[in-house]
């Protein structure tokens, strides 16, 4: 078990990593809970709380860097989309006689970490809402979180920001909580720049250093299948930027602004889908952090032309990378390129780069979400009468994309 800053990791063999993981964090200092029946959480029991949330990946259709701001963080202007691919996120109270939040991980390795943004939302969240939520002044009870990881880590597709906006969400709907619009999304900025993306859901002109989102109208049509693969390394994006911050630019400086804004405007009067299919060219140079990524991932330059060769399509960047993208007009048509993906990186005809073979998925851009809704099941027919919060996609079947 590992303490540092209020947290405790534990992996079952001690990595704090991999399937299974197991992490715990923060929850009410035993002076804060005796306003109130246990710190609140009779209020939980009673409600059986289940709470259940779809956090998708996102995909940079374009990433500009404008420039370094003040607060040195960059400017961004970039067109971001959610994708059908994500993980799930599910929450319930804590067991009886627990005192701080927990997280159990399953699917793809998490790194060991002490500051999970998981449980790092759900801290922010309880002490933003401490003083108003429904059993104040009783402090807001632990909580206890699964993840289904799906969405590759440090792969430029978002997956710790998308899981912080599901964690402030889903622990809202444990405690019955509220928050005003306002402060929930100064709440979002302080956990990353991507957070309030996520929250706000929908495609969107993310510009600052991600804190400003405008809702742009969704892409008219069947949605456009994406292919993703991801090479076996995970890349940070403080070293993209560093790199890009000393001098690693593209050719043309203005090219993937200019690319941008057009995309942005296009968009807010409405696009079809094949209208995004015909600038796949145009969108493979807009992003200006995709020379950085490159000259600090040895080979993701070759592995990059042979792809371009292989399923001859323009292969985008998402992000810092290093998760690379190309757009097919149909499911079908990207699962079938996954499929060749994959062969080619066990035949050598792609070359590996990082630690093995790529992470490879087909899945589509996805719509707007719809408002939550919430189901309750009768204790009295012998369930455990959980209250279940979804999002716009079912958690356990529309998260997983095509990936393996």
């Amino acid at each position: 078990m590992i303490s540092a800053g209020g947290s405790d990791v534990d992996g079952g063999d001690g990595s704090g990593s991999g399937s299974g993981a197991l992490l715990s964090g923060g929850a009410p200092e035993r002076g804060e809970r005796s306003g109130g029946p246990a710190g609140g959480s009779t209020v939980l029991e009673e409600a059986r709380v289940h709470v259940v949330r779809f956090a998708p990946a996102k995909l940079n259709l374009t990433l500009a860097v404008l420039g370094r701001r003040e607060d040195g963080y960059h400017a961004l202007h970039s067109v971001m989309a959610p994708l059908s691919l994500g993980d799930a996120l599910t929450v319930a109270a804590a067991p009886p006689g627990a005192t701080r939040d927990s997280l159990r991980v399953t699917g793809l390795t998490l790194p060991s970490d002490r500051d999970n943004l998981v449980l790092k939302a759900i801290i922010a969240t309880r002490a933003a809402v401490a003083a108003t939520w429904p059993a104040a002044p009783a402090f807001p009870p632990p909580l206890a979180a699964r993840l289904v990881k799906r969405i590759p880590v440090a792969a430029g597709l978002g997956g710790g920001s998308s899981d912080a906006a599901a964690a402030i969400r889903v622990a809202l709907a444990a405690w019955s909580a509220t928050l005003e619009p306002a402060r929930e999304a100064a709440l979002a900025a302080s956990l990353g720049s991507d957070v309030p993306f996520f929250l706000a859901g929908g495609t969107a002109l993310v510009t600052g250093r991600g804190e400003f989102v405008e809702p742009l109208a969704e892409i008219a049509g069947e949605p456009p299948a994406v292919l993703l693969v991801t090479p076996a390394l995970p890349l940070a994006t403080a070293a993209v930027f560093k790199a890009y911050a000393g001098g690693t630019r593209q050719r043309d400086p203005e090219q993937a602004r200019e690319i941008s804004e057009r995309l942005a405007a296009d968009m807010r009067a409405g696009m079809v889908s094949y209208s995004l299919m015909a600038r796949a060219q145009e969108l493979a140079a807009a992003n200006d952090l995709r020379a950085a990524a490159a000259s600090i991932v040895p080979g993701l330059r070759s592995f990059v032309n042979a792809l371009e060769r292989l399923i001859e399509r323009p292969v985008c960047q998402s992000g810092s990378g290093p998760t690379l993208w190309a757009l097919y007009p149909t499911l079908i048509e990207a699962r079938k390129a996954v499929r060749f993906v994959r062969l080619a990186a066990v035949n050598g005809t792609l070359p590996l780069v990082g630690t093995g073979e790529p992470f490879v998925a087909a899945t589509t851009i996805a719509g707007r979400p719809t408002a939550p809704d919430t189901e309750f099941q009768d204790e009295t027919a012998g369930t455990s009468r959980p209250r279940s919060v979804h999002n716009w996609f079912d958690a356990e079947e529309s998260g997983a994309g095509d990936a393996p």
